[in-house]
């Protein structure tokens, strides 16, 4: 009866030990090598609020700060614009004037933009950042034509010199 409890004893030693190697070699292969990164994060694009409305020559600033929901070294951001109603240009803080459809570097987070009317119509614009993981942000701008300030012109001055009736 000794043997007999010895061989159970040993049976299950052995059944622990090799459901103990199971378990480490599942837990050992279901790990991968490398380091989940996420790199990809998304984004929006802050605006102050700007004129509804502008007179041909006019220049409307739209103030700008990209918010991003986490920080990757090698994130790219860019900009790019698409007018479909209207005319003017679009131009950067640094004096770069965009072209429709075309892609510039974004090189800060807080920036500037310029919309300059050259048209005596309503004016509407697409514009879209996006970073080098395929993510987008796009918004849209809408001016109306301002005609109808007034020219104001200059008041003239009375020149005119009151003399003094001293015959009395």
């Amino acid at each position: 009866m000794k043997s007999n409890v010895k061989q159970t004893r040993k049976n299950r030693i052995k059944s622990f030990a090799t459901l103990f190697v199971g378990l480490l070699t599942f837990g050992i292969t279901s790990c991968e090598d490398g380091l989940d990164v996420t790199q990809a994060y998304p984004f929006t694009v802050e605006t102050m609020p700007v004129p509804k409305e502008l007179a041909q020559g006019e220049t409307a600033e739209i103030r700008c700060e990209l918010k991003r929901e986490g920080e990757f070294d090698g994130a790219v951001y860019t900009i790019r614009y698409f007018q479909y109603d209207g005319e003017g240009k679009l131009m950067l803080d640094n004096g770069l004037v965009f072209q429709p459809n075309d892609r510039y570097l974004l090189e800060n987070e807080k920036f500037r933009l310029y919309y300059t009317s050259e048209c005596d119509e309503s004016q509407s614009l697409t514009v879209t950042v996006e970073d080098n993981f395929g993510n987008a942000y796009e918004w849209e701008l809408e001016f109306n034509n301002d005609s109808d300030k007034e020219e104001t012109l200059p008041q003239e001055e009375n020149t005119d010199v009151l003399s003094e009736d001293t015959s009395l």
